[in-house]
């Protein structure tokens, strides 16, 4: 029987063949590498290492320090085998044991049906493509009003924004519901980052629309806090720009 190693995350499937998609990371048939057997067996030393809040493999003699891919500490990783299935019994490291849950929140969580369509269909990756491709452009936007005097620009930039400040609060509550349900709220750095880098978008995006909205004529080549808005919108990309960095180090990778 041949196995599979994906090169995303490090998942070993063994069979005749190569599955649809990984179990762990998603990544779809193409992703995989056939393992030479005697690669894998000549070495009865090799241990395989699970983060059990991404997903990610590790091979050596001890887990990582932290995972490369969520940032997770080494006590969230647990021995498993080849084929990514834990190995029963095995304590190599000091895994604490989670918290006691209350069942009647525990049965409330599993009957979501909002959780249960964000998993299935995705919807965080989905909804973040707003906030991560309209908001670059209403900044392109915004300087070319500035800069190139035109006031259609200064509009199209604040319709962008409002648009985008409308779509927010789906971005962020796909995004809770992913962290909570496929990360299991582990408060690593690069989680920890991603919902600070949410937080300045979201504060930065309604400060921007509720002035415009109060003064219309803030952006404009004329006004005397052009450059303070405008640097205030550079800011609120950056931060999206570096939430959308780590989001896909959790998709792809170190790729």
């Amino acid at each position: 029987m041949k196995k599979w190693k994906c090169a995303v995350c490090g998942y070993i499937h063994e069979g005749d063949s190569l599955p649809e998609e990984c179990p762990l990371c998603k990544a779809s048939s193409d992703k995989f590498d056939e393992v030479v057997e005697d690669t894998v067996s000549s070495d009865s030393s090799t241990r395989y290492w699970k983060c059990t809040v991404c997903g990610y493999i590790h091979e050596g003699a001890s887990p990582p320090d932290e995972c490369p891919l969520c940032k997770a500490s080494s006590d969230k990783f647990v021995e498993v085998d080849a084929e990514g299935k834990e190995i029963t019994g095995a304590k190599p490291v000091s895994k604490p044991l989670p918290p006691k849950k209350d069942t009647a929140k525990t049965g409330a969580k599993k009957s979501s049906i909002i959780a249960r369509l964000n998993s299935k269909f995705h919807l965080h990756p989905i909804s973040v493509h707003t906030p991560n491709g309209v908001l670059p452009l209403a900044v392109l936007l915004l300087a070319g009003a500035i800069f190139l005097r035109l006031e259609t620009f200064e509009k199209a930039a604040y319709y962008n924004m409002l648009f985008t400040l409308a779509v927010m609060p789906v971005v962020i509550g796909t995004g809770f519901l992913e962290w909570r349900e496929r990360f299991n709220s582990t408060k690593s750095f690069l989680f920890i980052t991603k919902i600070f880098c949410a937080s300045v978008v979201t504060l930065s995006l309604s400060i921007l629309v509720l002035w415009r909205f109060v003064n219309p004529g803030v952006a404009s080549a004329e006004s005397p806090y052009k450059w303070i808005y405008m640097g205030l919108a550079v800011v609120m990309v950056g931060a999206a720009g570096i939430a959308g960095h780590l989001g896909g180090k959790l998709v792809f990778g170190s790729r």
